[in-house]
């Protein structure tokens, strides 16, 4: 049972790994999906260390380097193929800042003590789960096609991913307790991403992180 948290880590890399694959060959929605298993994967891994009550620096650098591929090389990459399918030439290689952001955000939260409660910043999960929102409606909701199939909306991807290294605080999603008073804000947040879920599916996803930074910043 030790070894579950950093095989449930490695299963984040593996899905980052296949999702560039499918990226490559154009195959974007899947790779959408590998980025939203990667995340559970993710989430869940520190909750199962806890759980079993292996913590330690290993698992917290293999963590941020499997992050580095899945939530940073593998959006960079889709919004990459979004941008050179538009036609939009050598432009398109400004996506890779959405890697090199993720990299300098990871790395910053390994050496940050004061984001053990809280973030500074986008977490690079939301940021990729931002990204990969947008294949998805491409795939199963076109009817928001006009919303993202434009060089506006994919600079704003990359212009948005500049929050990764911003000094804005934002609550992390850790349970001390379970109690309504000391959660409001953490439970608030969960109903209604389950509400716009619901009724918007994957164009809710945007909205969402849209809604977690402003919590974030009525809560401060």
């Amino acid at each position: 049972m030790k070894h579950l948290p950093n095989a449930m880590t490695c299963g984040n890399l593996l899905c980052g790994c296949i999702g560039l694959v499918m990226a490559l060959r154009g195959h974007l929605e899947i790779a959408a999906w590998l980025i939203g298993v990667a995340a559970l994967l993710d989430f869940g891994d520190g909750f199962v260390a806890r759980l079993v009550g292996v913590s330690g620096p290993f698992g917290k650098e293999l963590d941020s380097l499997a992050d580095v591929v899945t939530f940073g090389v593998l959006p960079a990459t889709i919004v990459f193929q979004l941008c050179w399918f538009q036609d939009l030439g050598n432009i398109s290689y400004l996506a890779f800042l959405i890697a090199i952001l993720s990299a300098l955000r990871l790395a910053k939260f390994n050496i940050d003590t004061r984001q053990s409660d809280q973030f500074i910043g986008v977490p690079t999960p939301a940021n990729a789960m931002l990204i990969a929102a947008f294949p998805l409606m491409g795939r199963y909701q076109p009817q928001f096609d006009a919303f993202w199939q434009n060089d506006i909306g994919l600079g704003m991807l990359i212009a948005f991913s500049f929050m990764l290294v911003a000094e804005v605080p934002l609550f992390a999603l850790k349970f001390k307790s379970f109690g309504w008073a000391e959660n409001r804000m953490k439970y608030s947040f969960l109903l209604a991403s389950i509400l716009l879920l619901l009724f918007l599916q994957f164009a809710g996803i945007p909205l969402i992180i849209l809604l977690y930074i402003v919590l974030s910043l009525i809560n401060k």
